[in-house]
């Protein structure tokens, strides 16, 4: 019985092994180098493609190499309003920072506006001079839907791969974080 026993034990220990280091499980083939789309901290995040102000489509994807905030917002928000001037510091503050291996930090705003006028006011009101973008559809937000956002102001931040590294960061928690990923 305590050789069964060993030999179970040596079996479930080699198949782990395999799945950890990539192999097959379940007649899928699994690598333990990618990573999953999703939206905990670690999963790649979901790309996004929406418009500018100025009509032009923008994606998340094209901004790859960088640090980026995505920042979950509306003109229409006070919250979302009020902490805007911090996120505009800590872009002024680390837009043109030396990371350790990011080729800079930007900011991908998603509006949950509905009038282009409101968001577009917004934008020069509160200076977000940034990557803009938005699908005007408010709460039925394509970019809110995807990222399970709820309430705003939302954000979460991704380094140079796409990876989540953070979410719901605020204040000077922002700023700390952010401060990690700059070379010394």
């Amino acid at each position: 019985m305590k050789k069964i026993g060993l030999i179970v034990a040596l079996a479930l220990s080699v198949v782990s092994t395999a799945v950890l280091a990539g192999g097959e499980k379940d007649g899928v083939t699994v690598n333990a180098n990618e990573t999953q789309i999703g939206l905990n901290i670690g999963d790649e995040a979901p790309d996004l493609k929406f418009n500018g102000p100025d009509g032009k489509e923008i994606a998340l994807s094209s901004l790859r190499g960088k640090v980026v905030l995505i920042d979950f917002w509306a003109s229409w928000c006070r919250p979302c309003r009020m902490e805007n001037p911090n996120v505009v510091q800590a872009y002024q503050k680390f837009k043109g920072a030396k990371f350790k291996s990011a080729k800079g930090f930007e900011v991908y705003g998603v509006s949950l506006d509905k009038s282009q006028e409101a968001w577009v006011s917004a934008i020069k009101q509160d200076g977000l001079d940034w990557v803009n973008v938005s699908d005007l559809q408010g709460w039925n937000s394509a970019g809110a839907a995807t990222y399970g956002v709820r309430s705003i102001p939302a954000n979460f931040l991704i380094d140079e791969n796409g990876i989540i590294i953070a979410k719901g960061l605020r204040g000077a928690n922002l700023h700390a974080e952010l401060q990690k990923l700059v070379a010394n």
